[in-house]
């Protein structure tokens, strides 16, 4: 069974929330109404997946995203925000979150983003997709070549790389490369090791923000 620690300042959003999980077969372990509370809950309780609320007091949600991430590497972060503009979303990506929903999400499509970040994917969702490609087009255009932030990968890495931030699954690329999904898992295994990366999502932001992936590609 999967566990999960909500974490939001607002007592109302995290009953409903636990309402809304352990009547669909998931067990919630633990509630915090701020940031750090979160961090000390999932110390002490090491949910499989906390739901992230972004503007709590005493510590934001990125800063304890960024402290959850680096207390306990196996637990995954779902964002949950009111707003899809909320400009620390993007923040929060880059401290590990491993995905991103609004609140107005049906229940029905959390409990599957929960399983999908249980399961070591990431998500995310159109809104957010669409801001990465708009980041994208804002910077200057990417040099000729393999990026220098990436030139630790192997050339089969980078192509792994690709595929991930273009949002296949390991079983996807395994048919998309030919190769077997445990080859794949070992590539993606090497790619977040030799970047440094927490997570599918952070490799999505990556490629592109040095240009490995662009728009249309």
């Amino acid at each position: 069974m999967t566990t999960v620690l909500v974490a939001d300042d607002q007592d109302l959003v995290r009953s409903g929330l636990r309402l809304i999980l352990e009547t669909r077969g998931l067990e919630v372990v633990g509630e915090a109404a701020n940031g750090r509370e979160a961090v000390e809950a999932t110390r002490r309780t090491a949910p499989d997946v906390v739901l992230m609320d972004i503007r709590m007091p005493v510590l934001d949600g990125i800063m304890a995203t960024g402290e959850v991430v680096r207390v306990r590497p196996a637990t995954r972060v779902l964002v949950l925000t009111t707003y899809d503009l909320d400009e620390y979303v993007y923040g929060a990506l880059r401290a590990g979150a491993a995905g991103f929903l609004l609140k107005a999400t049906p229940p029905d499509r959390l409990v599957d983003g929960i399983a999908i970040v249980a399961a070591g994917d990431a998500l995310l969702a159109p809104t957010l997709t669409r801001r990465l490609i708009e980041e994208h087009i804002r910077r200057p255009p990417p040099t000729v070549g393999v990026p220098p932030e990436v030139q630790v990968l192997t050339e089969r890495e980078r192509e792994v790389l690709v595929l991930i931030a273009r949002g296949l699954s390991n079983t996807e690329i395994a048919e998309r490369l030919f190769v077997s999904e445990a080859t794949v898992k070992t590539h993606v295994n090497r790619i977040m090791g030799k970047l440094a990366l927490r997570g599918r999502a952070q490799a999505v932001v990556l490629a592109y923000e040095t240009g490995l992936v662009t728009p249309g590609s």
